[in-house]
């Protein structure tokens, strides 16, 4: 089992893991699963047999309501309504930056998904985030934001444990996570509930009529090298049949994974959005396929430019020295 990022190309998968385009399963994988599973020529690398998600800006529609205030369908409407938010004494966005990390890939995975040649070029070590302009527009969105007071005024000690009662409460209007947390770890029992909550796309500056990110998926391979081979197949087939799946996944919440999937719990917030997602979701670019990229080293380099020991240019720096020295270390083609 394995996650389709960066780290598979350690595997030589070419080599040694057999493609499952031919496979009668595939034909029962939903759009997004049977993205994420895919290599760059478009092979099917894997059975995708995971949790997934949609991760994106989830809003407390009732909130909204109360207020006037509608979801933004672009960069502009959205600075709007987190200004509106702000000046009608809420929280924009619950920015947990003690500790969480994931928020920025949302912003990268655009840059990288809908243009693959500066994914192949930074793998590579032929560019850098410094040489991308929209990274530098991603962080200056950030900072400004910070500014204006859109993430609150204690989003730095903000974390984890924090971000149900920041939710449940009413403080802040918005979110940027996935639609499972609110299954898994959103605490119920407050002024508000996940029935109180929808979902748009995420803005931060790096695509215009925003983004959703797929789920990053474990997939079931087969070593084709192995004389365990057809052992593998047989079970990799078993676990693809509806009646099996369907009992794996049986009352948890994900998205679905295959076409047949029934059994599982699906969030309303996303059904209801879906014309949306489909339109604007990206597969999880940032964090799984930037060779070198971690969550923690991102944040880490964009919390100094948040308490001011660093300007965009400088964090960008970092974000570069620590990937590269990731990279490095992992033993990439070209560090």
């Amino acid at each position: 089992m394995h996650f389709n990022n960066s780290s598979l190309s350690n595997y030589n998968v070419a080599d040694n893991f057999m493609y499952m385009n031919d496979q009668e399963w595939v034909s029962d994988l939903t759009e997004g699963s049977k993205a994420y599973s895919q290599d760059s020529e478009g092979n099917i690398l894997g059975l995708p047999y995971w949790e997934s998600s949609v991760s994106g800006c989830f809003y407390n529609k009732t909130l909204f309501d109360e207020l006037g205030l509608k979801p933004a369908t672009s960069q502009a409407e959205f600075d709007e309504l987190c200004q509106k938010l702000t000046d009608a004494g809420h929280t924009a966005i619950c920015w947990p930056a003690n500790g969480c990390n994931w928020m920025y890939q949302f912003g990268l995975d655009p840059i990288f998904a809908d243009t693959p040649e500066l994914l192949e070029q930074i793998n590579s070590n032929k560019i850098k985030y410094a040489d991308i302009p929209e990274v530098a527009d991603m962080l200056e969105w950030l900072g400004n934001a910070a500014e204006k007071g859109w993430f609150g005024p204690s989003y730095l000690t903000d974390g984890w444990d924090d971000m149900s009662t920041i939710m449940g409460t009413g403080e802040a209007g918005m979110i940027l996570i996935w639609d499972t947390w609110f299954y898994t770890d959103f605490d119920e029992g407050m002024d508000y509930t996940k029935e109180d909550f929808a979902l748009m796309p995420v803005f931060m500056n790096t695509a215009d009529k925003g983004t959703y990110e797929g789920g990053n998926l474990n997939m079931l391979m087969a070593n084709k090298n192995s004389d365990k081979l057809e052992t593998a197949l047989d079970f990799i087939n078993f676990c693809a049949t509806p009646e099996n799946y369907n009992n794996a996944f049986k009352d948890v919440a994900t998205v679905s994974v295959f076409n047949g999937q029934n059994t599982n719990i699906q969030s309303t917030m996303v059904t209801d959005a879906i014309d949306s997602v489909n339109e604007n979701q990206r597969t999880s670019t940032a964090e799984p396929k930037i060779i070198g990229y971690t969550q923690n080293e991102t944040g880490a380099a964009i919390t100094e430019m948040f308490i001011g020991n660093v300007d965009v240019k400088g964090a960008i720096d970092l974000m570069d020295e620590a990937r590269i020295a990731s990279a490095t270390a992992l033993g990439a083609e070209g560090f």
